[in-house]
């Protein structure tokens, strides 16, 4: 099923165009082949006429002397049978002045062909016996300069098989070799355009491809689009703006409700300040873990609106120091250690802001969900790698299987910070891998693209 969705259009259209062409031609075959059998008059005709001229190549003009030499290929066929029960085939030879030049049966096939007296037309013929194997005579006339010479034949039960040799010249000549050059010429001109017409629809799936949600909504073009693919892009450009109104209202909601909860959160808190009892200082956790996620929602949601002017060529190894020197001592009051490894930080096109938050979030992550004595290093490199590394039990799922849909599965798992992260990279088209294995401990790694050199 997958194969037949990946195959283009052009590919599908190509194999049908094949399939019934074949189809034609094994009908178009099969008709003149019963058109041929069936009519005994147009088999008889054309028996004559080719034999006759196959014949004719035995005609030697010497001089003003005409004279017939037999071709050594026909010699056996027109050699008189003892036998007449399987056919026979007499042939005759003569001038319009009634000179015989050839003939294989003397006086024994006169009864086929016509007097010799009697000087014939150009082409005649007429049937010996009817229905098949077929019997039939005739003859056909040659002009050599002044002279006419008549090639005659008398088939008898058609004792060499020249139906059949007839039918596959007639094929031959009138299907199978202008068929395929038809089909063909139709096939590709038929491909060339399918061809042509969807290279608006390619160009509207490049367009399509790169539309960026921060920027606005250019609909797609449907110039020079056939109708009904057309018909397809507009309301294609439709849902897009349905979309781009939802992503706007989901924007709006996610960024008013965070700001919203954050006000009665804080007046929660400072009322639980003032209570000395350990519940409230459970609740205080809860709630400080509350105020984490919706400023981690809160991001997630602004990272939509990231103005493409923000980015900035900027040292990647001076964004990482100084925020491994900000988050130093949070890290170290946990009980873990953290370490920045230079190794040269080269320099990237990017928002630093949110570079900044991408550390801030991978080593807060190593926070939460390692224990205490656990080492985190922060590593850059001069080919853009960012590398937020630790020695902790690490975990035995890929994102992918921790994240659903946005959604924390489970309370050990990275969560939206990773998610954040996530769409960070994929807004600086930086390559993220993570890779964390029990015991061994968790490597997440950006790798952003090098900043464009100056023109």
């Amino acid at each position: 099923m997958n194969a037949v969705r990946d195959r283009s259009l052009i590919g599908i259209v190509s194999l049908r165009i094949v399939t019934f062409t074949v189809l034609a031609m094994m009908l178009e075959f099969g008709i003149v082949l019963a058109e041929y059998w069936s009519n005994d008059a147009d088999l008889g005709g054309f028996l004559i006429g080719q034999e006759a001229e196959t014949l004719a190549e035995g005609i030697v003009v010497a001089k003003d002397r005409i004279s017939f030499q037999m071709p050594p290929a026909l010699a056996e066929r027109y050699t008189m049978r003892e036998d007449e029960t399987d056919g026979d085939i007499f042939v005759r030879v003569r001038t319009s002045a009634g000179e015989v030049l050839f003939s294989n049966c003397e006086a024994l096939c006169q009864r086929h062909f016509l007097p010799i007296e009697i000087n014939p037309p150009t082409f005649w013929q007429r049937e010996i016996a009817p229905g098949k194997p077929l019997s039939v005579a005739g003859g056909r006339s040659f002009r050599f300069g002044t002279q006419e010479v008549f090639v005659e034949l008398a088939v008898l039960r058609d004792p060499h098989g020249f139906v059949t040799s007839v039918l596959l010249h007639e094929l031959r000549d009138h299907l199978i070799i202008p068929m395929p050059l038809m089909f063909g010429l139709v096939a590709g001109a038929t491909i060339l355009s399918v061809r042509r017409a969807l290279k608006p629809v390619v160009e509207a799936g490049k367009a399509a491809d790169a539309i960026d949600p921060r920027a606005a909504f250019n609909p797609l073009s449907t110039e020079g689009m056939p109708r009904e693919i057309a018909n397809f892009a507009n309301a294609v450009n439709r849902l897009l703006v349905r979309v781009a109104d939802l992503i706007q209202a989901q924007k709006i909601f996610s960024t008013s409700i965070a700001h919203e909860i954050r006000t009665p959160v804080a007046v929660v808190r400072m009322e639980l300040e003032r209570i000395d009892d350990p519940r409230a200082r459970k609740a205080e956790k809860d709630l400080e873990a509350l105020t984490h996620m919706l400023e981690q929602l809160t991001s997630l949601a602004r990272l939509d609106v990231v103005d493409a002017a923000s980015f900035k060529p900027v040292s990647l190894a001076g964004l990482a120091s100084d925020v491994v020197a900000q988050l130093a001592p949070f890290v170290f009051n946990s009980g873990r250690t953290l370490e920045f490894v230079e190794e040269g930080g080269g320099e990237i096109r990017a928002v630093p802001a949110l570079v900044e938050n991408t550390i801030s979030n991978l080593v807060e992550n190593a926070v939460k969900h390692t224990p205490k004595g656990t080492r985190i290093s922060v590593r850059t490199a001069e080919t853009g790698l960012l590398e937020v590394a630790d020695d902790g039990p690490g975990f035995g799922r890929s994102p992918s299987h921790i994240l659903d849909g946005g959604r924390i599965k489970s309370s050990d798992a990275l969560g939206v910070g990773l998610k954040i992260v996530e769409r960070i990279a994929e807004l600086h088209d930086a390559a993220l891998t993570v890779d964390s294995r029990p015991g061994e401990g968790t490597r997440v790694r950006l790798e952003f693209p090098p900043s464009p050199a100056p023109v």
